[in-house]
């Protein structure tokens, strides 16, 4: 009988394939297939459905079965774990991709979108550039814990780091001056290159028209309409709003049962880099309401003096979150709000 559903467990260099035939019997069961030979493999068989775990790689592999004539489906690996039959004590390359093919079966899984080369380079840029975000923030305080050896206490704000260690850069005794003019050239340089990736961003939302209709939102810039773009596409594994809302964790968790309903705190499930830019134009989008007179800024401020600063800030990512999967689900024929 041929093949027609295969689970694998990724990996760098050995993987491991479970695939099962009509009858439900495992009948392609390799614990440990060589990288090179993964490919040669999988394109051997007739078109079935793959599944693979979300991670490194995944989404490269997903592009080359796809070719194949397979159908892949990418799981969160949180999503496989209960399908595992030996437990948590019994974790291994085999019992992974059987738990694998398991959950790929599942009516109501939830997949996770492949990702085509645009979108991976668009991530990538962000990767980076949050990388050297990373690096200057852990330079500047480097800075401030060497300086702190010589009494000098700095305060967390980059912009007084950066003066207050240039005007004591001369006071500094032997190496110390050294050094801590070397780690200052290395912030500048930093900057210099965060800009330049700004750059680059703004080159990408400005050439992409689903952007420009994602940035009419309020409080969505370039960065995170790209950024949307990279990791929602067109929004089409969401079948509504809520759900992208909830996969960013923008939403409060619930412990609901015997008909009333217990919210609890807001999960901060999914990727925190993209949670943290809505959150980030949502106080842009409160520090500006006093000034603005449209529906969404009154809304923003009475829900502000209601429910507080912060879950008000955290409505609002929700909010832009609900509206651009709207934006990207229906376009140019969706209507923006006033």
């Amino acid at each position: 009988m041929a093949i027609v559903c295969v689970g694998i467990d990724l990996a760098k260099n050995v993987f491991a394939v479970h695939g099962v035939n009509e009858a439900g019997r495992a009948e392609l069961v390799r614990p440990s297939v060589a990288r090179e030979k993964l490919h040669e493999l999988l394109a051997a068989l007739p078109p079935c459905v793959i599944g693979m775990e979300a991670c490194s790689g995944a989404h490269h592999w997903a592009r080359l079965f796809t070719a194949s004539g397979h159908t892949v489906r990418l799981i969160a690996p949180k999503f496989v774990t209960p399908y595992r039959m030996s437990g948590r004590r019994g974790k291994n390359d085999a019992a992974d991709a059987a738990a694998i093919f398991e959950a790929v079966q599942r009516p109501h899984m939830r997949f996770v979108p492949v990702k085509n080369l645009a979108q991976q380079s668009q991530l990538m840029l962000h990767r980076a550039r949050q990388g050297f975000v990373e690096q200057r923030t852990a330079t500047l305080n480097r800075i401030r814990g060497l300086l702190s050896e010589f009494g000098i206490v700095l305060p967390l704000k980059a912009a007084t780091v950066r003066r207050r260690a240039c005007e004591c850069l001369e006071d500094l005794p032997g190496w110390a001056n050294t050094i801590v003019g070397d780690l200052l050239s290395e912030v500048s340089r930093l900057d210099e290159r965060i800009a330049q990736y700004d750059q680059y961003i703004r080159q990408e939302a400005r050439q992409d028209a689903r952007a420009q209709w994602l940035m009419r939102l309020r409080g969505v810039g370039e960065t995170t309409a790209t950024c949307l773009l990279a990791m929602v596409g067109n929004g089409h594994e969401f079948e509504c709003g809520r759900q992208l809302a909830a996969w960013l964790g923008l939403v409060p968790g619930q412990y609901s049962s015997g008909g009333k309903a217990r919210l609890g705190r807001i999960t901060k499930a999914g990727d925190p880099y993209l949670r943290s830019l809505l959150v980030m134009g949502a106080r842009a989008v409160l520090a500006t309401a006093k000034n603005q007179p449209d529906p969404v800024s009154r809304w923003a401020l009475a829900l502000q003096e209601r429910r507080g600063y912060w879950k008000a800030v955290v409505a609002i990512a929700a909010k832009n979150a609900r509206m651009a999967w709207a934006v990207l689900r229906r376009g140019e024929d969706f209507a923006m709000p006033a």
